[in-house]
């Protein structure tokens, strides 16, 4: 089984440049995780007669989003938090309430969940860090926890951190910036001591390996990126991947896709 993970920021672009379906006939998933889908069900006509398709897109249009296309029927779909989390977490700022932002859809198997999600920005003045820091990710460690009491956990997306010096290029440059702010690493480490395995870490240790570059200066030519897309597994199915790839010549989107491969 492959499951892929891409922010496309933009399906209905990716689409119109012609490179949706070529991903789809190249990495071949079973279950394809989209982020920033900045659409609702059928604003982009794709036809995929072999997957099925579940959405969670934000209230304000063209904005944030998520999907899940699937080749295997879930049991269930949960769209966003359990509202008993949601509550408990009070996810609003004065940017807006984030259970309104489609960022989190979850769906049920027989052996698993996956749980695909966008995580929220803390923008560049740093003004929604402590809604992440403080609400968000404790709610999403939350989520997931709760789904691995009763079966192992796929959790993916675009997480906005890059965890460590070896997932930025210029990572003394950018040390307090958002996306690498110790608030932000801190969340990524309370999720692996909760016993979630960062996937792609298992096969490769080194440094140069990105999925996002920002479209100036070259920047993904020359691979200055950001490591921010991630496949977290819980630690006991994590002895049954076999693969954890990232993909940086699939184009369309300023992030590239990742995948995991599933014995």
């Amino acid at each position: 089984m492959r499951i892929v993970s891409w922010n496309v920021n933009g399906i209905r672009s990716v689409h119109n440049k012609g490179l949706f379906l070529p991903m789809i006939e190249t990495l071949k998933p079973d279950i394809l995780c989209l982020q920033e889908t900045k659409a609702e069900q059928g604003q982009a006509v794709i036809d995929l007669p072999d997957y099925e398709e579940y959405w969670h897109s934000a209230q304000k249009k063209g904005y944030s989003g998520t999907a899940i296309f699937t080749k295997i029927k879930p049991l269930k779909v949960l769209v966003g938090f359990d509202p008993a989390v949601a509550k408990k977490y009070n996810l609003v700022d004065s940017y807006g309430d984030l259970t309104h932002e489609g960022r989190v859809i979850t769906l049920e198997f027989k052996d698993f969940f996956v749980v695909n999600c966008y995580t929220p920005n803390s923008k560049g003045d740093l003004s929604r860090l402590p809604m992440r820091h403080k609400q968000w990710d404790p709610a999403f460690l939350e989520h997931c926890k709760s789904l691995a009491e009763s079966k192992e956990v796929f959790f993916c997306g675009d997480l906005n951190v890059a965890h460590t010096p070896d997932d930025v290029a210029n990572a003394k440059a950018n040390e307090g910036e958002h996306g690498f702010t110790v608030e932000e690493r801190e969340g990524v480490d309370h999720m692996i001591e909760a016993g979630f395995v960062d996937t792609f870490r298992i096969f490769e240790k080194d440094k140069g390996h990105y999925t996002w570059w920002t479209p100036w200066r070259n920047a993904r030519e020359r691979n200055v990126g950001w490591r921010i897309d991630y496949i977290f597994v819980s630690k006991k199915i994590a002895k049954k991947v076999s693969h954890a790839t990232i993909h940086p010549r699939v184009l369309g989107s300023d992030h590239c896709p990742v995948s995991v491969d599933i014995a």
